[in-house]
């Protein structure tokens, strides 16, 4: 149990170790911010600074909805993100003209100050945060009544609050938190699916989605603390960490491909077959052999964007049976196996050439780097590339 546990660890740490130290990285700077707050003067927060920080806000906000409802091509998740980003910008907008032409403050600052309904109006855009992130790992699940029904216990805590002689103001507080642990255990079952269908996660949003929630866990850290202090200055942090936010998810959604567009069509049409047939039980032995036949012969695996659905061209089955006859006859995910023959192509380059580079290695195997040859080689191997060209000089 204990190597397993081991070899467990080293496999998530290989996975995500530029998330994890991104994420570091990021609390280093927000802890460094919110030292620095402590030298802002209240008047020159609340006279300057903060009006620049959500006036740059809304205006992010704004010209990247209209991107994302210009850019959407259909894909609904760049119309989720539209509409998270519209919103937060009519709330800034508001908060703005609140504070600044009717002298209204929205909010005080302060763990006495915040009151239940404050901290519920704060958790409901704690919540659009989350919702880029469920559309992405779940597409279409998010509907009306599912989102009413993830908002309703905080509601309800907020209405206890106000009911009982109890002081919930820290539960509610948490509440988002319990949604973002939620989703984070659907990473696993995402990423599952994404090695069950593509060769490469290189254009895969895994890490990206990884990425994002780690800038919420950083965000809604840094406002349990402002939550604490009596001090405005410290939402100075929270601003510019809503502006990284706000910027960098809007230029990724933009460009980055939609995983589940490139499907979307193939498996609407293979739910039309399903509903007609069911699909026969093919001996999976001759399917093996003929699908080893090809890819000893041609070896299309070389090539980076290689995908499962690309195996109908010698197998004409739809893309659930050939996610599950690689599961089956091999004992692993698609991305697994088609890493597995690039590595033993590796072997063989670095055998017959051996002064051939790492990076010519990568690029003839179909990876698109050697830094991804080289996390993949030491998850199939246990080691490097040159400590197994050392090890084994003349395999």
């Amino acid at each position: 149990m204990q190597p397993f546990m081991k070899n467990r660890v080293r496999e998530i740490w290989l996975e995500y170790r530029s998330e994890g130290l991104f994420g570091l990285v990021l609390m280093v700077c927000a802890a460094v911010s919110h030292w620095l707050s402590y030298h802002i003067p209240v008047e020159l927060f609340d006279g300057v600074i903060t009006a620049i920080q959500n006036t740059c806000t809304a205006t992010v906000c704004f010209f990247g909805a209209v991107l994302m409802f210009v850019h959407s091509e259909g894909i609904r998740i760049r119309k989720a993100w539209g509409w998270v980003l519209l919103i937060w910008g009519l709330f800034d907008t508001f908060f703005l003209i609140q504070t600044y032409f009717l002298h209204m403050p929205v909010l005080n600052i302060g763990n006495d100050a915040m009151s239940a309904f404050q901290l519920l109006a704060a958790n409901l855009l704690a919540w659009l945060l989350l919702v880029y992130p469920q559309e992405a790992i779940r597409p279409n699940w998010l509907t009306f009544p599912k989102a009413v029904w993830q908002l309703l216990p905080m509601c309800a805590l907020v209405g206890l609050d106000y009911l009982l002689p109890v002081d919930l103001r820290y539960v509610i507080m948490c509440y988002p938190a319990l949604l973002g642990v939620i989703l984070t255990c659907h990473v696993r079952a995402y990423r599952l699916w994404c090695e069950q269908n593509f060769s490469t996660m290189d254009n895969i949003d895994v890490q990206w989605i990884v990425r994002y929630l780690v800038m919420v866990l950083v965000l809604g850290l840094s406002l349990f603390y402002m939550c604490l202090t009596d001090n405005p200055a410290r939402a100075f942090t929270q601003q510019w960490l809503l502006l990284l936010l706000f910027s960098y998810s809007t230029v990724q959604i933009l460009f980055r491909p939609d995983p589940w567009k490139q499907l979307r069509s193939t498996v609407v049409e293979e739910e039309k077959e399903e509903e007609k047939e069911k699909e026969p039980d093919p001996a999976n032995a001759a399917y093996r052999a003929t699908l080893e036949e090809w890819l000893d012969k041609e070896k299309p695996y070389l090539n980076p964007e290689f995908q499962l659905m690309d195996l109908r061209q010698v197998l004409p089955l739809n893309r659930s049976y050939l996610s599950q006859l690689i599961n089956s006859e091999y004992g692993c995910t698609f991305y697994q196996w088609i890493n597995g023959l690039r590595i033993e192509e590796a072997k063989r380059l670095m055998t017959e050439q051996p002064d051939l580079k790492i990076q010519d290695v990568a690029e003839r195997c179909g990876f698109s780097n050697q830094k991804v040859l080289w996390r993949t080689f030491v998850n199939e191997t246990g080691m490097s590339p040159s400590e197994w060209k050392a090890k084994f000089p003349n395999t």
